[in-house]
């Protein structure tokens, strides 16, 4: 249920409507618009009294929000949300670029692909630590060793820098390298680990799993934001289809969806979508001009020597290209880069 203050509503009147609704068992989560104060109440929420909600002369209107995902949708939050990491901006006017390996593989690979991506023009640096790998005999990442090559390259290049994270065991440790903590495809329903980084107070990229629906993708973000983390980045990363030239084919469509049913930021995978280097630059145009607030982009310097997913990697020489033919796509549709 969402409950809309009137303009000029004060603390001590929030205050009340936040106390009456947690006398009643639930949770409550607010957000606060430009002119407008909106409490949600989560929760059996057939416990609430409406008509005396109604009665309150600072209570603009109560309203039933009618879809599953209740925090994340639009009713709730009309205005767009926008991440502020470190003064970076996600869901702003400007679209922001996070590139970097698929995996850590050495320092001197992390370094090197850092200064790179920096110099042109990316804003944050990924790189996984821990890998979810289909074959329990490949690379599964640096652990540990991996996350302190990430913060001393954030030291050295002062970038923010993200990373994946698997294990609900793990997510304080990770969280103390990173600025941003990523759940990959796989583990878009693993709700323990959701829950898990609801508790934190770093945003979360959020990718969507391989055959999830929207409703599910929404479900999986009200997961994290009902445990009180609402700095969730929505990364729509494609899905598995018949098409054997695509590894997961992405809908640009998703991308308006999203931006029209939830108000949070949403950016792309275009490298695990597309699995191929010839076919991200053209991917990633349309989804900026979709609507898209930001691309995340695998980087390597010798795609054909990477432990994990080289085929799919830009070189930095392509990625400076494709991040300049970006610029006036961007322009074109009213945004910043």
């Amino acid at each position: 249920m969402i409950i809309v203050l009137k303009k000029g509503a004060t603390k001590k009147e929030l205050n009340k409507v936040v106390e009456f609704i947690k006398n009643q068992g639930l949770k409550v989560h607010i957000s606060k618009g430009a002119e407008r104060t909106i409490i949600g109440a989560v929760g059996d929420v057939r416990r609430l009294d409406e008509d005396h909600l109604r009665s309150l002369h600072f209570v603009e209107k109560v309203m039933r929000v009618l879809k599953p995902f209740k925090l994340a949708s639009r009713e709730f939050h009309p205005d767009n949300t926008i991440i502020d990491i470190n003064g970076i901006k996600i869901g702003g006017r400007e679209i922001v670029v996070i590139a970097g390996p698929c995996a850590i593989e050495s320092e001197e690979q992390l370094m090197k692909t850092a200064k790179a991506v920096k110099s042109a023009g990316a804003k944050v640096l990924r790189a996984s630590a821990f890998k979810p790998r289909t074959s329990p005999y490949d690379f599964q990442g640096l652990g540990i060793e991996g996350l302190e090559l990430l913060a001393k390259v954030k030291k050295k290049f002062n970038i923010a820098v993200e990373t994946e994270v698997m294990d609900p065991r793990l997510v304080e440790t990770v969280v103390d390298y990173v600025d941003i903590v990523r759940i990959g495809a796989r583990n878009m329903q693993n709700f323990d680990l959701l829950k898990e980084v609801g508790k934190i107070r770093k945003p979360v990229i959020l990718k969507n799993g391989i055959a999830s629906t929207m409703q599910e993708f929404l479900m999986a973000a009200e997961y994290i934001m009902n445990e009180g983390n609402a700095k969730v980045i929505l990364c729509n990363r494609g899905v598995r289809t018949f098409e054997p030239e695509m590894r997961f084919p992405l809908n640009i469509g998703l991308i308006a969806l999203l931006k029209k049913e939830s108000h949070l930021p949403v950016i792309i995978d275009p490298s695990h979508s597309m699995g191929r280097p010839d076919l991200i630059p053209p991917i990633c145009k349309a989804a900026i001009a979709a609507g898209a607030d930001g691309i995340i982009v695998e980087v390597h310097y010798n795609p054909e020597q990477a432990l994990c997913d080289g085929p799919q990697a830009l070189t930095p020489v392509v990625f400076k290209r494709m991040m300049a033919e970006l610029k006036p796509i961007a322009g074109a549709v009213g945004r910043a880069f």
